[in-house]
């Protein structure tokens, strides 16, 4: 009986971890190749298996208006620089792009209230673009375009009270969605692949809660 009543009070740490729920509000600066930095905004939620692991998914959102470099210097080279002026306009990019992933965490402490972490997370970038056509500039056009996407990354969190901490991290992203494009060239159709690179570095600092 007493063996018995030990082991319950030995695992009573872990099945109250293993009740924990969590959400996390992170905010930061994002720098994916392909559009310079930003602001991004990202939503985390899961389940604590124990005091040192836990998995859940995550949402971000990043938003950017640019000028796609890239394809202004594909415009130049097709069409001639007289029309760099209008191939500029006909490369403005309004983007939101939208990670969403499975995660999982690890934590290590290192001092009281306070811990190391390394993440990981694996999902689907979904990208919505609005862009200018090549006849068209003035005019918006609408376009998706999906890819695999991974993170990795590493933080520093801080116990604020009982059920909350503050956060810091470091993390690389990379995904790589891309779509064709069509130009009419006086009846001849060229197509141009437009690739956005989102790999790249983010930085946040964030909330996360437990209930």
């Amino acid at each position: 009986m007493k063996k018995t009543i030990t082991i319950i009070l030995l695992m009573l740490p872990a099945i109250s971890f293993a009740q924990y729920k969590m959400g996390t509000v992170k905010l930061g600066m994002y720098d994916p190749s392909a559009t310079g930095s930003g602001f991004i905004i990202g939503y985390e939620g899961g389940n604590y298996i124990d005091e040192s692991f836990n998995y859940g998914w995550s949402v971000d959102w990043f938003h950017k208006k640019y000028t796609d470099q890239k394809l202004v210097r594909e415009f130049n080279d097709e069409f001639g620089f007289i029309n760099s002026e209008l191939n500029e306009l006909r490369a403005r990019t309004n983007l939101h792009d939208i990670p969403i992933m499975f995660n999982i965490t690890g934590r290590f402490p290192v001092a009281p209230r306070m811990d190391v972490y390394l993440t990981g997370a694996a999902g689907v970038e979904v990208m919505l673009i609005f862009y200018r056509s090549f006849q068209n500039p003035e005019d918006d056009n609408f376009k998706s375009a999906f890819d695999f996407t991974w993170r990795l990354g590493a933080g520093v969190s801080y116990q604020i009270g009982h059920r909350s901490e503050f956060l810091a991290e470091l993390a690389y992203h990379a995904a790589e969605p891309s779509w064709t494009y069509e130009v009419d060239d006086n009846g001849r159709t060229r197509v141009f692949e437009r690739s956005y690179d989102m790999s790249g570095i983010m930085m946040r600092v964030g909330f996360r809660f437990f209930y």
